[in-house]
């Protein structure tokens, strides 16, 4: 196990693209991190930066105590003692199970016996005894991404470096492999790093997740701390699916640009424990600031139009009409228009169809005081 430090750790690529900015974080011992944010965010910068295929243009970074990159400072990624598994599996055709997985071992120079026990010691840890002498042409894509594994932590590891390692599988192997890789990773004691684009899995798999955007952490939190308290209209709406409502906060009331928004921040006049308020002050304030009210899917209702008069919230709101219900395993995932506003919305209890008439009921959000112009263009 080992603790992974980041301090101020930036990284400029030669076009000028800055691909870090001020990265402050600490991968605890033992901890699963996953690192989550949309394409460009960053995040696979960050994982190829631990691991030294990309060398930090400011900023320090140590693991387990030794600083490995940093001013007059640069340990290369095979002396680091790290484990990496990629998204294509990247093993060697024609080794057999047990020559991919020994591979690391051989180049160390570990004696032929020492190295056969412990290959085999992997092999069952990861369901893949029975497989030691095939190749793999003759694995499934699942037994082949479980070689890949086995090969990354056969040296046993300072830390495991995932980099989509699951992205590649179909459902539900994938959902499969994400439970062994947390099993394997709790009983080795490892320290990882998951990139994922998938929040779901994110979620799912890690004790800590670090939300990315254009090179700079959003936020580090644990999945319930993401859902429960973003720190901002970003996370919100990047991790939960939120939609945004730029608008003006003017004495404690949000006044949404869309005409079915509107929140007061005292809670005992509004009497709507759901709204929570980010960066706002607690007493009221006469002078006017933008904001914006983020909604995730499971903050809203909808009622069909034939319930009318339920809550004045409800009938002040402008109707909304469905666009698409799909079914799932907790409802139907519903998407309406909002008097041109796209909404995502959580429905049980009744089977809403495409082109009815409903009216949207906000019964959570979070207002946050932001850049108006930031906020407008992530709700665009």
């Amino acid at each position: 196990m080992a603790t992974i430090k980041m301090r101020n750790l930036g990284l400029v690529y030669l076009n000028g693209h800055v691909g870090l900015d001020g990265i402050e974080l600490d991968v605890r011992d033992g901890e699963f991190l996953a690192l989550l944010g949309p394409s460009g965010s960053g995040k696979t910068t960050l994982l190829r930066t631990i691991a030294g295929f990309l060398r930090p243009s400011a900023g320090s970074l140590s693991i387990d105590g030794k600083d490995i990159a940093g001013e007059g400072m640069w340990v290369p990624p095979e002396k680091r003692g790290l484990g990496m598994v990629f998204q294509d599996h990247a093993i060697w055709p024609h080794l057999s199970v047990a020559g991919n997985v020994g591979y690391p071992l051989k180049l160390s120079g570990i004696p032929r016996a020492h190295l056969a026990r412990r290959v085999a010691e992997v092999l069952e840890q990861v369901g893949l005894a029975e497989y030691a002498k095939r190749k793999p042409a003759a694995l499934s894509g699942g037994q082949r991404q479980r070689v890949a594994l086995a090969r990354a932590i056969v040296a046993s590891p300072k830390a495991l470096l995932l980099d989509e390692a699951l992205s590649a599988l179909d459902e539900p192997l994938r959902a499969r492999l994400r439970l062994e890789l947390r099993a394997l990773t709790r009983e080795q004691g490892l320290t990882a790093v998951h990139v994922t684009h998938d929040r779901a899995e994110a979620l799912g798999l890690a004790d800590r997740v670090v939300v990315l955007n254009e090179g700079r952490i959003q936020q580090v939190g644990t999945p319930a701390e993401l859902l429960e308290n973003p720190a901002n209209s970003f996370v919100a709406s990047f991790v939960s699916d939120a939609t945004l409502f730029p608008g003006t906060l003017v004495d404690g009331n949000f006044h949404a640009d869309h005409p079915g928004a509107r929140f007061n921040k005292h809670m005992e006049v509004h009497r709507n424990p759901g709204i929570k308020f980010v960066g706002v002050p607690q007493t009221a304030v006469s002078r006017s600031r933008r904001a914006v009210a983020a909604v995730a899917p499971t903050g809203l209702r909808l009622e069909p139009v034939e319930n009318r008069g339920i809550g004045t919230t409800a009938g002040r709101a402008p109707l909304a009409r469905v666009t698409s219900a799909l079914y799932g395993r907790h409802g139907y995932e519903t998407s309406v228009d909002w008097a041109g506003t796209a909404l995502r919305v959580l429905v049980s209890g009744w089977v809403p169809t495409e082109g009815q008439l409903v009216r949207p009921v906000i019964e959570s959000a979070h207002v946050f005081c932001e850049e108006a112009g930031a906020a407008e263009g992530r709700a665009a």
